[in-house]
């Protein structure tokens, strides 16, 4: 509870926030929400990176997916619910603007980033300031959200003040493609085993089929295609989560056949008696189904190399490209050595860290990091103690991950999973994994509308 003698004071405070990203736009919201004044720094649109489009709050990059919004089977689902039932701007606009993908959750990212961007203007505690900030905070509270594109200046400061080198991978993107240059012929749309409930959900998906020949020439050429090296003295790993196509195919020639191009679950209409020997395919990227992604082609070729190699996809020979894939640098700190169980900074605790720099990995994961950061911030200086996250919740499983649940020495970005999880107790014994799933989830639930409570 506050303490009354001292709340006015606490409540002059306000909030920094350095990085307009997934994460600093929820910290902020949640902060804004429960009456504390925010300041929201966003170096964009006058700093540009590499892989952002618009200057935009809360740009998707990488996929316009926010994965599985199954929430009794599926660890992401469980976050996406966790996140609704704290009242998150991300989720509600990732509803708002969703599009179909099956039994993903998918959006129309402009729109998705635009509804972000006007519901934090509009807020009246919310104060966006469009710099680049290059040097930690002196006084708190601040949050740190700046994700994986840390600028240079800034990252320095971290690695300064953290007494060593942040952390580093590589992270990639997948190239998205104009609809109306897709051969239809050869093309068709379809949810892998017709999943989804009405029939736009069942059709989320273009499918590019390939035969044996067709996808040996394929993989030849993606081996032998131009890429983007490192430069000299670079060195870090690649998230398994996002490796790029030619890294997938260099681990062997059938890795992609069982990897984003299996073909099972899917009938060609085309040729209903043939079976692809392998399927390509694309996720609409905006609600008017105008653009498609290559799902789960991430890469790192060069750019005439990328058109040459995809144009060799069946019903891709005349597409044109909105936009090639590419690679990028992904910055991280060394959570469980420099967090507390706050999120908070052990060396300087008014500074908090939150979203993907934390070494989260995913849209949503780096959200959910942020509602608790700006709820974390916001206690603090109200004079409340929250209690810890239970770690039995997909939230507290992330935070206790990165806080102290991993191994420093090892420490690499991490997905929402059930392994995260405290085992689970099922009566009778042990039971099949989806009845192992629905245990997680519905202890999960029961757990986070307490601490929610509290």
């Amino acid at each position: 509870m506050p303490r009354p003698s001292l709340y006015a004071a606490f409540m002059t405070q306000s909030i920094q926030i350095i990085g307009g990203g997934l994460a600093g736009s929820e910290a902020a919201w949640q902060a804004a929400e429960a009456g504390i004044p925010v300041t929201l720094h966003e170096m964009r649109p006058k700093t540009a990176t590499f892989a952002h489009q618009s200057g935009d709050l809360a740009e998707m990059v990488c996929s316009n997916s926010f994965r599985s919004d199954d929430n009794e089977q599926n660890a992401v689902g469980l976050l996406h619910w966790e996140m609704r039932a704290a009242g998150s701007l991300i989720m509600e606009m990732a509803d708002t603007h969703r599009i179909p993908a099956g039994g993903a959750l998918a959006v129309d990212r402009e729109a998705f980033a635009a509804g972000v961007t006007e519901r934090l203007h509009a807020h009246p505690l919310v104060t966006i300031v469009e710099d680049e900030v290059n040097a930690l905070p002196d006084t708190g509270p601040a949050i740190i959200a700046t994700g994986p594109l840390t600028s240079e200046g800034l990252a320095a400061a971290i690695a300064t003040e953290a007494g060593q080198e942040s952390l580093a991978f590589f992270d990639a993107i997948a190239p998205i493609v104009h609809a109306d240059t897709i051969d239809m012929s050869k093309a068709w749309m379809q949810s892998r085993y017709d999943k989804g409930e009405t029939e736009e959900e069942r059709t989320a998906y273009l499918n590019c089929p390939m035969t044996k020949d067709q996808y040996e020439g394929f993989i030849d050429a993606l081996l032998a295609a131009d890429k983007t090296e490192f430069r000299e003295g670079e060195t870090a790993g690649y998230f398994d989560g996002c490796l790029p196509i030619e890294v997938m195919a260099e681990r062997g020639r059938e890795t992609l056949r069982f990897g984003p191009m299996k073909p099972v679950g899917l009938t060609n209409p085309h040729q209903p008696d043939v079976k692809a020997y392998a399927v390509v395919q694309l996720r609409r990227d905006n609600k008017l189904g105008t653009l498609f992604n290559i799902v789960g082609f991430q890469t790192k070729m060069k750019y005439g190399a990328q058109t040459a190699v995809f144009k060799s996809i069946p019903g891709l020979e005349y597409a044109s490209f909105a936009r090639l894939g590419g690679i990028h640098r992904n910055t991280f700190i060394n959570s469980p050595t420099l967090l507390d169980h706050e999120m908070r900074l052990r060396s300087k605790p008014h500074l908090r860290f939150a979203g993907q720099i934390t070494g989260v990995e995913g849209y949503v994961e780096s959200a959910s990091m942020g509602l608790l950061a700006g709820r974390l911030a916001t206690a603090e200086i109200k004079g409340e103690t929250l209690p810890p996250v239970p770690e039995t919740t997909a939230i507290g499983a992330l935070i206790t991950h990165i806080t102290g649940g991993a191994e420093a020495k090892t420490f690499q970005p991490m997905n929402v999973n059930f392994g995260l999880f405290p085992p689970i107790d099922l009566k009778g014994g042990r039971r099949n994994r989806k009845e192992r799933y629905k245990g997680y989830t519905d202890r999960a639930k029961v757990d986070w509308r307490a601490w929610l409570d509290a």
